[in-house]
């Protein structure tokens, strides 16, 4: 396929750019435009040109594969693209629908006239990726649309409708039509007015008031609202070049500001989350033309915190769901806690009445499995033990239709032995969501030795379909996220245990980036939670004696969190503010004493770099045995289902920006300094052997 087609209708060459999937701007598709413009403009038949992409999408902008590569410079680069357009001796019409985005919204403002579908989906989300636009759209869409306007698309990244656009200097025409037939009526008609070349570059900026007074502001505001991401006053200091400075002038500040946010370690991390999320759906024995099951219906068996949440997820997308319960109270209580739910996001203005009943009306509560017969997708979400899995699934086997999938939310269990409880292993697959479920954006989907490559296919495009971020895994004890979160929860205990405080091991973590520190966040969650899991996998190894950990103590004196007013930290009746208590202190001295250690002292960076590192060993160790596909999956993980910093790109991608021969180094002197925990500080094959390489974990 041609890079950028080339067609003649009625007087007017239609360019149309074709990189699927987004027609990203890549080295190819530039050089095909410059040669179509020259082509067009060299045409004696050719009175105005059209430009737009192929498949509806105009464009979703620059193509960041060649970032750090010596394509991203090769010339054409796109700004000498848009001054093809710009600089055209026939008129130019951008035809704009599907997506036009970033380097795509640029590339049309270098297009004499705009037409826009109404629905087309019009931004500049490079701020996302820790940049700035870098050619020129902090320069022509303030002169199009305003700088108010401007600024808060390029600031927030927002994606704004065409029809938004209407009667301003960035579209001249919106249409509900097909938008190249549209375009290409429009360009005759600007060719029978003799219509003259119309340059952004050339407009003023719209501003009533003192600009500059305005944009101090501003960034004060962006500056306390991003305290670790630079882009989005860098910006704004772009934006800024627009009012105060000649065209060409603030290009080249834009372009200085560009090439600044690209080498910082914020945008680094920003693309590699970006391109490990798209990554995560590529699974090597799965083709990507495997055919998928339908799911039209959905049925979930729970009707707790964990199953409402899940059950609006399809809601959400139309999908249908029935709730099966045990109890009539429970059933009850479940279904008005969703309709409670829905009811709070209309509040906030997110949804209307109409939009509330409607996804109410979708939803139906049963106390009988014979009413989930006719499910597509079934998905458990009862209390995490095996002995209740079981009953579950047995039912399930003989309920379910022939082809329905059998989902389980376990967070730690085997799935394996799951789907040994049913006649149809192959139909059994870990789909685990994350609390709130409804909220969290991962979703880990467990491959069990028998699951079908079309169950596992349909599992990953459903759940983009529900607007979560999908990372396979393998079948382990804690799968990927829980696995590695016992690895950090296991340092900061033994931090606890040699001298360091909860208050001080959350402050640092929280300094790192954490939204929260670890003991907060088991205050938030319920500490009885991880006192069952330790009591029941106590229970399963009889023969290995068990050790209580501190956590353990304070089960035992009724301490269980944010739900009882006591945890790792008291709190006062109405408020979740965590404050310091003495009883801890005393119950954690006394475990100390106990066990003949003297407390030491531990800084910031020690306590950051031991439950980092930890986290780091144990992804190695799960990329050894095949869990994880690639290092990338498991800052999918991270990101997206416990809270670690974006800015800092997952676990695995800030071991390598610190260098693995670093983290290995510091492990090994971990190990010294706690004999106790030599064993703990076990380094990973894998982890070893590219630390000695130089070679990036894949």
């Amino acid at each position: 396929m041609e890079t950028v087609n080339y067609d003649v209708q009625q007087g007017v060459a239609v360019l149309t750019f074709c990189n699927p999937p987004v027609n990203g701007m890549n080295h190819d598709v530039r050089v095909g435009i410059v040669q179509a413009v020259d082509r067009a403009n060299d045409d004696d038949s050719v009175k105005a040109i059209v430009i737009t992409g192929a498949n509806k999408i105009f464009s979703g902008g620059a193509d960041i594969t060649e970032f750090g590569t010596p394509k991203v410079t090769k010339h054409p680069i796109l700004r000498s693209v848009i001054e093809t357009l710009e600089f055209s001796q026939k008129i130019v019409i951008a035809a704009i629908q599907g997506t036009c985005l970033g380097g795509g919204l640029e590339l049309s403002m270098g297009a004499h006239y705009r037409v826009a579908h109404v629905d087309a989906n019009i931004g500049l989300p490079e701020v996302k990726l820790g940049i700035l636009p870098g050619a020129g759209g902090t320069q022509r869409l303030p002169r199009a649309i305003g700088l108010e306007k401007a600024l808060h698309m390029i600031v927030t990244g927002a994606f704004v409708k065409g029809k938004e656009f209407a009667n301003t200097g960035l579209i001249d025409k919106v249409v509900e039509g097909d938008v190249v037939q549209e375009a290409v009526a429009f360009a005759q008609e600007l060719v029978k007015n003799n219509a003259k070349p119309k340059l952004l570059r050339d407009e003023k900026v719209a501003f009533e008031g003192d600009a500059q007074a305005f944009l101090n502001e501003q960034r004060e505001k962006l500056a306390a609202a991003n305290k670790h991401y630079p882009a989005p006053v860098t910006c704004l200091d772009a934006v800024a070049g627009s009012v105060f400075l000649p065209f060409e002038a603030g290009l080249k500040q834009e372009r200085r500001l560009f090439m600044g946010l690209m080498s910082s370690d914020e945008s680094l991390a920003l693309r590699h989350i970006f391109a490990a999320e798209r990554a995560a759906y590529k699974i090597p024995d799965i083709p990507a033309d495997t055919p998928l099951r339908e799911i039209k219906k959905v049925a979930v068996i729970g009707a707790g915190t964990m199953g409402g949440g899940i059950s609006m997820n399809f809601l959400n997308v139309g999908i249908p769901v029935t709730i099966l319960e045990m109890k009539q109270e429970a059933l009850d209580r479940g279904l008005s806690i969703i309709r409670r739910n829905y009811e709070n996001t209309m509040k906030k203005g997110r949804l209307t009445a109409e939009q509330v009943e409607e996804r109410m009306g979708l939803l139906k509560g049963t106390l009988s499995y014979d009413d989930i017969a006719d499910a597509d997708l079934i998905i458990e979400a009862v209390f995490e033990e095996m002995s209740v899995k079981e009953t579950v699934f047995k039912e399930l086997d003989r309920v379910a239709k022939p082809g329905a999938i059998l989902a389980s939310n376990t967070s730690t269990l085997d799935v394996d032995k799951i789907a040994s409880f049913t006649k149809r292993p192959e139909d059994v697959i870990g789909l685990h969501f994350f609390s709130p479920a409804n909220v969290m954006k991962l979703l880990e989907i467990v491959r069990g030795e028998k699951t079908a490559k079309d169950v596992l296919a349909t599992s990953l495009q459903l759940a983009r379909k529900i607007a979560k971020k999908p990372v396979v895994s393998g079948v382990c004890d804690g799968f990927i996220g829980n696995r590695m979160l016992y690895r950090y929860r296991a340092v900061g205990d033994q931090l606890l245990l040699e001298g360091a405080s909860p208050s001080q091991i959350d402050r640092a973590l929280e300094n790192f980036g954490f939204a929260m520190g670890p003991y907060r966040v088991g205050d938030l969650a319920g500490l009885d939670i991880g006192w069952a899991i330790r009591k029941r996998k106590a229970a399963e190894n009889p023969d290995v004696p068990y050790e209580p950990v501190i956590g353990d103590k304070l089960c035992e004196a009724g301490r269980f969190g944010q739900k009882t007013g006591k945890g790792w930290y008291r709190y006062e009746e109405g408020n979740r503010e965590p404050l310091v208590d003495p009883e801890v202190e005393k119950i954690i001295d006394e475990y100390r004493a106990s066990k003949g250690v003297v407390p030491r002292t531990f800084t910031d960076r020690d306590i950051v770099e031991q439950c980092i590192y930890a986290l780091v060993n144990e992804g190695a160790k799960i990329l050894e045995e095949g869990i994880a596909l690639r290092a990338s999956d498991l800052d999918v993980v991270y990101l997206n289902g416990y809270g670690f910093p974006a800015h800092r790109g997952g676990p695995m991608h800030y071991a390598q920006q610190v260098g693995l021969f670093n983290v290995v180094r510091s492990m090994k002197r971990f190990a010294k300094a706690s004999p106790q925990a030599a064993e703990f500080w076990k380094v990973s094959p894998l982890l070893e052997q590219h630390a000695e390489s130089g070679e990036p974990l894949k």
